[in-house]
């Protein structure tokens, strides 16, 4: 979130990761909040404790615990605050207005079980 609380997505989301810190920052709420949100979405089996977290080495000494994107986007619509919201309207934003794929579809016209022969391509 910039300093004028618009949200910006990197464009290789899937690999977004974050810590328990920053997570409280980009809501605006404290840490036991997201805790509890946290623990609400893997009692309700949205989330598994097990795949929510991994451990990241910043250098020899120090790392970091990051929670993945599928948490924070789970968390998003489990908190109520400003900056939820505004992380709620990004994702559905990145969604609906995604990246437009080009999807194929195959037609086969049949009639009796045989080709039709005025369908021929």
């Amino acid at each position: 979130m910039d300093g004028q609380g618009n949200i910006s997505l990197p464009s290789d989301i899937g690999a977004t990761a974050m810590t328990e810190r920053e997570i409280c920052e980009l809501f605006g709420v404290i840490a036991p909040t997201v805790r509890a949100g946290i623990k609400a979405l893997c009692k309700s089996g949205v989330l598994s404790i097990y795949d929510i977290k991994r451990i990241i080495r910043i250098s020899d000494r120090y790392s970091a615990e990051v929670y993945n994107l599928e948490t924070i986007a789970a968390l998003a619509f489990r908190i109520e605050s400003f900056g939820a919201a505004k992380v709620r309207r990004a994702l559905l934003e990145r969604i609906i207005h995604g990246r437009k794929e080009k999807t194929t579809v195959f037609v086969s016209v049949v009639s009796d079980g045989k080709p039709n022969s005025r369908w021929k391509a």
